[in-house]
């Protein structure tokens, strides 16, 4: 894939996200792709983190990507957001983050995500996501 195709996947990865449906977003993975947190290190299939995405749409009744810096890289993407969520109980919260994105044969094979540890405490309350069931080793 060239930059113009990985910006345009990565502009189609980020509106699935947006629109919460787990079937479209497990499309844009390869069948052993790792995603990554710097949270708890803690290396998840795409399965369990499809859970975590399903656990956004159940528990916020909205979600926006503010895409603040998108650069593709030779073997994929490199994108800074805001994660703009509004909670069921109505409460707004922003969460930063960055992820680093390799791709093969025009999927995500690992997804490396860092994001700020207190926005996202603050942001799941007291109804907190699953927890990683599987601790991969690399």
């Amino acid at each position: 894939m060239n930059a113009t195709e990985i910006l345009a996947f990565a502009e189609r990865f980020v509106a699935a996200l947006e629109r919460g449906d787990g079937a479209e977003v497990r499309a844009f993975y390869a069948a052993d792709a790792r995603i990554w947190h710097n949270t708890d290190g803690v290396e998840q299939t795409v399965e369990q983190n499809l859970k975590l995405l399903n656990w956004f749409v159940r528990n916020m009744s909205s979600r926006r990507y503010r895409v603040t810096r998108r650069a593709a890289l030779e073997d994929g993407f490199l994108q800074t957001h805001v994660l703009e969520v509004t909670r069921l109980d109505g409460q707004s919260f922003r969460l930063d983050a960055c992820v680093v994105v390799r791709m093969a044969d025009a999927v995500i094979v690992r997804l490396d995500e860092y994001i700020d540890s207190a926005q996202a405490a603050a942001m799941a309350g007291p109804r907190r996501p699953p927890a990683s069931a599987t601790v991969i080793r690399q």
